[in-house]
């Protein structure tokens, strides 16, 4: 039999599921706009990335450039500092070369002044050591002469008294009777005076040659004395060359320093802000399908 009841039940279950199925319908619309505004809401995320991104990258770029003006900055004063202590350097060296220079020059001309005059000295002293040596010598040579002159008087003396002496002689011999007697006592006398006169003439002729021979050392120790004193006498100084003058060396060659760069900042990799839109809308129309195709629409 029919059972009315059972035909409320299937209505009911009919109410029910397309009670469901609007729920999922919802559910599915509410899906869909969810996921639009997930979209939204990830491509917005994704501009404020890409401006942070690009503001990091921004700032990274003014701090390299900030970096690069402060290097070359600093490297431009390097250089001229540089610069100006080499040619500060170099005056000042090339001043100094030029006063030791002079200083040096200055010296040895004072030194060779006072050789000169200590070699004028020398040959003073020698001047004066030569006159006193031949003063000497003269003076040995008139005492020598002197000497000899007195051999010579005595001599012309003792020739005087002796031919007085043989006068005498022969006066008494001739006094004497004629005969033998009296020619060998005249005989006897000029032998006496003969011999007396050799013995003279040869101690004079002695005399003679002593004195020579005197007179020849006299000489010879005068030369002798002589070249003492002028291998004693001081070697004259020649003026040494004037010293180099100083050479200025060539001037350093500087190279500027290479201008920094500030550091390359790759672009910063941007995030789509139109695939979030796409994946949005695609899930929310893959939704949206599938509720259709389910039948709840």
């Amino acid at each position: 039999m029919f059972n009315p009841k059972g035909s409320n039940l299937l209505e009911e279950q009919l109410a029910v599921s397309g009670l469901e199925m609007n729920i999922i319908g919802i559910l599915a619309g509410v899906s869909a706009v969810s996921s639009i505004v997930g979209g939204i809401s990830a491509s917005n995320q994704a501009k404020k990335n890409n401006q942070r991104a690009e503001q990091n990258a921004n700032e990274q770029r003014a701090a390299a450039k900030e970096q690069a003006d402060k290097t070359n900055e600093y490297n431009k004063n390097v250089f001229a500092a540089d610069k100006a202590n080499y040619y500060s350097n170099r005056a000042y060296e090339w001043e100094t070369s030029l006063r030791n220079y002079k200083y040096n020059q200055g010296i040895q001309d004072y030194n060779f002044l006072q050789t000169a005059r200590q070699y004028q000295s020398s040959v003073e002293n020698t001047q004066q050591q030569l006159t006193y040596n031949s003063m000497a010598a003269l003076e040995a040579r008139e005492s020598e002469q002197a000497s000899l002159n007195e051999i010579l008087n005595e001599d012309a003396f003792q020739r005087e008294s002796l031919l007085v002496e043989q006068l005498k002689n022969q006066g008494q011999a001739a006094l004497m009777q004629a005969g033998n007697s009296r020619a060998k006592a005249i005989q006897s006398a000029n032998a006496q005076v003969g011999r007396d006169r050799a013995v003279m003439k040869a101690s004079l002729q002695s005399a003679r040659l002593q004195s020579e021979r005197n007179m020849r050392d006299i000489s010879i120790g005068r030369f002798i004395d002589d070249q003492n004193v002028m291998s004693a006498m001081m070697i004259r100084p020649d003026r040494m060359a004037d010293l180099p003058a100083p050479i200025q060396a060539p001037e350093r060659i500087f190279v500027a320093p290479i201008e920094a760069t500030e550091a390359f900042v790759p672009a910063p990799l941007q995030q789509s802000t139109f695939a979030p839109l796409v994946q949005g809308i695609g899930s929310a129309v893959g939704g949206l399908v599938s509720a259709k195709g389910a039948g709840i629409f």
